[in-house]
């Protein structure tokens, strides 16, 4: 075709593609599929106005440029035949077989269902993808080369759609082509997004480049004669070749980590190529022989692969005329793998012969599914987002095994990573032998030790706003769900009431089942219960359905009149000599409930005694009904509220302290507390089984701020693991 565009591949050069190649394709069955697919596409046009069938084709090229086989080949050029054509699937497994039409089948677009949020509908369009991804790979491989070629033609479209597009691809599908090894695809998904997302940027680092290139290729010229001289006659079968480093790659590390072009030391990169693990080695040898290494620039990928088994040495050197670069360093079989990832199974071998070993690596998709099993569907683009992103740090575990996690990650992370019980058991870590705090980022290379204890209670709420990996926090969530089910309907009772009446929804709690029924459906929840259970663990996110409850709300009320609402004057509060104020009464005796020990600033609530006065508990005690009105004398529950001049009383307070146990170690704590003036009521500790020891200290304050610096003070003794009010 004398005046087909750029981007656009036709079936010839589809064909000639092919018969360059090593493969054995089936000429006849791709044959076959593009005639079905040029005579249904007919005189379709894409939105540029150019013949739709050259869509199609160009996908086809990209896969066999990848080295895919006959059937994703074929798969590729009907792709878009049951969608926008009268073929049905059915027809399609009668000529083509079922292989075939499974692979179009997971690959044609899923947005027929209505969803209430365009979010939820590409979540669930993800979680699809993923499903198909693990019942044959190649539907990704396919749906990754159909989004390269329409984000290379996409300038025809309006600016907005552009920016969603671009958007989505950077969110998921670069993160998937990471996480498969497709680096071709990868960078130039990601050069593209920038260019759509950030035109300037994008033209800025376009142009720095292009005046660099002109004097830097000249040098990594150089560069590469120097090492080929030198190795030619130790090590045989070697190559060497240059490379520039993407766009995007650049622009991470100017606009996002604000460096200039001339601190990124890998721009333009020198990479040797060698038949053997050895020679890789020998190799570096003789690389650190010729120039001068930079300190901690050296990364060892052949020993600890990244999860999408990239392999490779990496170290970053000075010439003699002072200018730092890298050198890369592998073996062909890496080189394959780092090119085309997953693909290379197609592409260096005769179909999938290592069962075993393509299995383990696509085991990532299925944990990944199954960690969305008990979660909110739209948790999943999170998970694209968060767990697929292609930094990376390796840690390891005291035995020597090497966990990989997302940058961020913390040391409860690495425990839910090691396993469900070591989390969910676990009291503190140490890094490197030192005691670090429970929401430490671990950084690669660290030594990371889970301190656990059988006494545990399990995981903390406030772990999900810690938690960096997807896999911890369905751990989390799902230990929730199992352990606490009376805990989370009130837990979400409770949030669901405060919601309410943030948004002056007032429909009474005996109509709440059959005003949220709908809501509940769609949820998946059997009973109103179960939808407060879900809340309360975290496996429904409020914010996600409340602008649908409220549409409901007005509705279902816009026509009742509301009830008028009755704005009481505050009563004047009375002077106090117990420094709490209690509703309806002006001077009582108060005593501080040992159950709980309320501090002013705690939340508190008062139980009117047999005489003994008011009796004044945390409102989270667990001597204080969730709902007063169940309680079995729900008139001796009172409002209570801390009077202004509570300042100048004083409060026992009693601190559970987790700590490696040691020589020294109480001495320590109440060195701490005399230098504080604090006053000391009682002191026990205890040893666990593990080392760890158990310390409660009874101590006197002025208030819940007083009490948090006292904390943040013995938090700096060595060898604490945790400290919490008893």
């Amino acid at each position: 075709m004398p005046d087909k565009p750029k981007y656009y591949q036709d079936y010839n050069e589809l064909v000639e593609l092919m018969k360059k190649s090593d493969h054995n394709y089936n000429f006849e069955l791709i044959d076959k599929a593009y005639r079905l697919a040029e005579k249904m596409h007919g005189d379709q046009r894409r939105a540029s106005g150019i013949p739709y069938i050259l869509h199609p084709t160009t996908v086809a090229c990209i896969l066999a440029e990848l080295g895919m086989d006959s059937e994703s080949i074929a798969a590729a050029l009907l792709h878009d035949v049951v969608e926008d054509t009268p073929v049905t699937l059915e027809e399609i497994t009668k000529q083509f077989g079922s292989e075939i039409a499974g692979l179009i089948d997971g690959v044609t677009k899923l947005g027929k269902i209505p969803y209430s949020s365009r979010e939820e509908q590409q979540a669930e369009n993800i979680r699809k993808m993923l499903i198909a991804m693990s019942n044959d790979i190649r539907v990704i491989i396919i749906k990754l080369a159909d989004r390269l070629h329409n984000m290379r033609t996409i300038e025809c479209m309006k600016e907005q759609h552009r920016r969603d597009k671009a958007l989505e691809v950077m969110e998921v599908y670069a993160p998937i082509a990471h996480r498969l090894g497709i680096r071709a695809i990868k960078e130039e998904l990601e050069d593209l997004s920038i260019r759509y997302l950030d035109p300037v940027g994008y033209s800025e680092i376009e142009k720095q480049l292009e005046l660099k290139s002109k004097d830097r290729l000249h040098f990594v010229a150089d560069i590469k004669q120097v090492l080929y001289d030198r190795l030619k006659d130790e090590i045989s079968n070697v190559y060497i070749e240059g490379r520039v480093k993407s766009i995007h790659g650049i622009y991470k590390k100017t606009f996002m980590k604000g460096r200039t072009m001339d601190q990124i030391y890998d721009i333009f990169a020198v990479r040797v190529i060698v038949d053997s693990v050895a020679d890789c080695y020998n190799v570096l040898g003789v690389v650190h022989d010729l120039f001068k290494p930079l300190p901690n620039r050296f990364k060892d990928y052949i020993s600890t692969p990244k999860p999408n088994m990239y392999q490779s040495l990496h170290t970053t050197v000075i010439g003699k005329e002072g200018i730092p670069f890298e050198i890369q360093i592998r073996t062909w079989e890496m080189h394959y793998t780092a090119e085309y990832g997953i693909a290379a199974h197609w592409k260096y071998k005769e179909g999938v012969t290592k069962k075993d070993s393509l299995d383990e690596r696509l085991a990532w998709i299925r944990k990944m599914l199954e960690n969305q099993n008990d979660n909110d569907s739209t948790d999943i683009v999170r998970t694209i987002k968060m767990d697929l992103v292609p930094e990376e740090v390796f840690v390891f575990t005291p035995k020597g095994d090497v966990i990989n996690l997302p940058t961020g990650a913390t040391v409860i992370d690495v425990a839910y990573a090691i396993h469900s019980e070591v989390g969910n058991r676990m009291i503190g870590a140490k890094v490197d032998k030192r005691i670090v705090s429970i929401d430490y980022k671990v950084k690669t290379g660290e030594i990371v030790e889970i301190i656990t204890t059988k006494e545990s209670g399990g995981p903390k709420r406030d772990w999900l706003n810690i938690v960096r990996t997807s896999e911890a926090r369905s751990k989390i969530r799902l230990w929730f769900k199992r352990e606490k089910r009376d805990e989370n309907i009130q837990e979400g009772k409770a949030q669901l009431e405060a919601e309410f009446r943030r948004l002056n929804i007032n429909v009474p709690e005996k109509e709440w089942p059959e005003f949220l029924a709908d809501v509940i459906h769609k949820q998946n929840c059997n009973t109103i219960e179960d939808f407060y259970a879900s809340i309360g663990y975290g496996g429904i996110q409020l914010w996600r359905i409340l602008p649908r409850i409220k549409e409901d709300y007005f509705k279902k009320y816009s026509e009742t009149e509301p009830a008028p609402i009755i704005i009481k004057e505050p009563a004047p509060k009375t002077k106090v000599s117990s420094g709490v104020h209690i509703e309806g009464i002006d001077d009582c005796l108060v005593k501080y409930s040992k159950c709980c020990n309320p501090l002013p600033g705690d939340d508190i609530i008062g139980f009117i005694t047999r005489g003994y006065g008011v009796s004044i508990h945390k409102r989270n005690c667990t001597n204080v009904p969730k709902d007063i009105r169940t309680a079995s004398e729900p008139e001796r529950w009172v409002s209570a509220e801390w009077a202004d001049n509570i300042a100048d009383e004083t409060f026992q307070a009693t601190l559970q302290i987790s700590a490696t146990d040691r020589t020294g170690l109480l001495a320590d704590i109440t060195n701490q507390l005399s230098a504080l003036h604090i006053f000391i009521h009682s002191l026990n500790s205890r040893e666990t089984k593990n080392g760890v020891a158990i310390i409660e200290i009874s101590v006197t304050v002025n208030g819940i701020n007083h009490l948090k610096s006292v904390i943040s003070r013995l938090s700096g003794i060595n060898g604490i693991v945790s400290i919490g009010r008893n």
